[in-house]
């Protein structure tokens, strides 16, 4: 059996981080972390809040932490991250923050102690532009938005 890799991320606890748990996975083959709200906030319906979670981090060079909605959340009650993955560098130390909104049709109570987003560990990879007077040609070419088909193109004929 094969097990991932373990990268140590350092993290501080503020004050109002205090009697909460430190973010965790649910089920072993969970990609995710679930991090907690460390404040009460209610969302109306359209608003976006940055949630605290009473934590720092220090990640590890060539790493980020992508933020991330939690299904059951957005499912059930329209609560997601509006610029999900959010991206946390590894440069940053001040406190995290879970940007969510609420897409739903009544407002949404965040309390402290709910589990608001998953966190996700990723390696980061850094591109250098190489400068050319042409790109290569592919089937799709310049084809944009919507250019390779949508579910009209997959429905059974």
């Amino acid at each position: 059996m094969h097990s991932a890799e373990s990268v140590p991320v350092m993290v501080k606890r503020l004050p109002h981080f205090e009697g909460l748990t430190l973010p965790a996975y649910a089920s072993a083959g969970a990609a995710g972390m679930d991090v907690l709200a460390a404040e009460d906030v209610t969302l109306d319906p359209g608003e976006r809040w940055p949630v605290a979670t009473g934590l720092c981090v220090a990640i590890p060079t060539g790493y980020e932490i992508q933020v991330r909605p939690r299904s059951g959340l957005a499912l059930k009650h329209g609560i997601s991250v509006p610029n999900t993955p959010g991206t946390i560098d590894s440069d940053y130390r001040g406190e995290l923050k879970v940007l969510l909104i609420n897409h739903g049709p009544a407002a949404f109570e965040v309390r402290r102690g709910d589990r608001i987003a998953q966190l996700v560990l990723s390696p980061v990879v850094r591109a250098s532009w190489l400068k050319v007077a042409e790109l290569d040609e592919t089937d799709r070419g310049e084809g944009g938005f919507g250019s390779t088909g949508g579910v009209a193109s997959i429905a059974p004929a």
